[in-house]
């Protein structure tokens, strides 16, 4: 664990043994478990717990905010347990839950905890065994995939699940400029743009939400998925499991398609977006951006082309350049200290160039 980020484990083992139900405590064993910290995530701190176990390690994630946060639904710990808990019946690629905390005196703040999934998860760079087997096939079969649940995703019946409530109802897409708006003024600090000319694009341009209300995950990124199978296996790819549902929230599914889409680095993206990546993406057999857009949309039968789609990028742009300002305003502040996050403030005033691009000449990378 990071110095700034360690807790009472003690404190959270006896929380957690009173509170649980007793056949996830049956298989914790005696003592008090390993805690380590997940180096990855910039907006929620997560943990490993590893009990000893009477039948073997036990492994456990635990989830709480960072220091400093403002409260909000990104950092609502008992939403994201309650979403999970309603989702994973109907969905089953959600991770279990074992029990949620709101007392703050046990960790110094609320915090969740569920079931580990294990399986491969794809970073910025392959591990070198996967990087040595890895084919472009394996890559092209694996987007297919990876489409496939997020269309699965979007088409969970959200009354029939109880996950109606989990959103705001109609106009999304104005509440969602407005939001992220909003967000960046409040977070804004003295060295990055004040996009101005973007938010105003923004504000003019919206279209109006698409009759496809659904629940949006709003963090879609392989680093978010788990997989099973690839290489060395006698199984393709699959995904097993869908992490980090902080944002999620019912919505509109171009924006959740153009705040994944802000991550995706493909290979002829120019050097600066390229050293950005937190994913695979750029490698021989993964899909463009359009090659993701064409796929979603014949899935759910609908037409977008780049015209359409400029608004979707653009915004998924400027969301992405405003969680990376709340997490620069925290680390210029003192608030967190993770090296990380230290080139943050650069990529936010790259990416209000990217936008004026996206604006100017429409979606990048896309063929004609």
């Amino acid at each position: 664990m990071r110095a700034e980020d360690v807790f009472d484990v003690a404190a959270v083992d006896t929380w957690l043994r009173a509170n649980a139900a007793p056949a996830h405590v049956a298989s914790f064993g005696d003592g008090l478990p390993d805690v380590r910290q997940f180096p990855g995530g910039a907006s929620n701190l997560t943990y490993q717990l590893t009990y000893a176990g009477p039948d073997g390690p036990r492994d456990l994630v635990l989830r709480r905010p960072p220091h400093g946060a403002r409260g909000g639904s990104a950092h609502d710990m008992g939403r994201e347990y309650r979403l999970q808990s309603a989702l994973r019946p109907v969905f089953p690629l959600v991770p279990t839950m074992v029990a949620h905390c709101t007392d703050n005196d046990v960790l110094g703040a609320e915090f969740y905890v569920m079931e580990r999934l294990t399986g491969t998860i794809l970073r910025g760079e392959l591990t070198p065994d996967l990087a040595d087997a890895v084919t472009p096939a394996d890559l092209d079969a694996l987007c297919g995939r990876a489409v496939d649940v997020l269309v699965d995703l979007h088409e969970v019946d959200l009354e029939a699940s109880g996950l109606a409530s989990f959103g705001k109802g109609d106009a999304y897409v104005a509440r969602q400029v407005a939001g992220w708006i909003r967000r960046y003024e409040a977070a804004r600090t003295d060295d990055v743009p004040d996009y101005a000319d973007v938010t105003a694009w923004l504000d003019a341009e919206q279209p109006p939400d698409l009759p496809l209300r659904c629940l949006v995950h709003n963090d879609f990124r392989f680093d978010n998925l788990v997989l099973a199978g690839g290489p060395g296996t006698d199984e393709p790819f699959t995904v097993t499991g869908v992490l980090d549902w902080e944002l999620a929230t019912t919505g509109d599914p171009l924006m959740e398609l153009g705040s994944a889409l802000a991550y995706w680095v493909q290979a002829d993206d120019d050097d600066v977006f390229v050293a950005t990546r937190r994913q695979p993406t750029n490698l021989p057999g993964m899909w463009t951006r359009q090659q993701v857009v064409t796929a979603y949309a014949a899935r759910r039968g609908l037409e977008v082309d780049a015209a359409t789609w400029r608004f979707y990028e653009v915004f998924g742009l400027f969301r992405l350049a405003v969680i990376l300002q709340q997490i620069w305003a925290r680390y210029r502040a003192g608030l967190t200290s993770n090296p990380a996050f230290a080139g943050f403030g650069p990529m936010v005033g790259y990416l209000e160039q990217r936008c004026r691009r996206v604006i100017e000449a429409g979606p990048v990378g896309w063929d004609a």
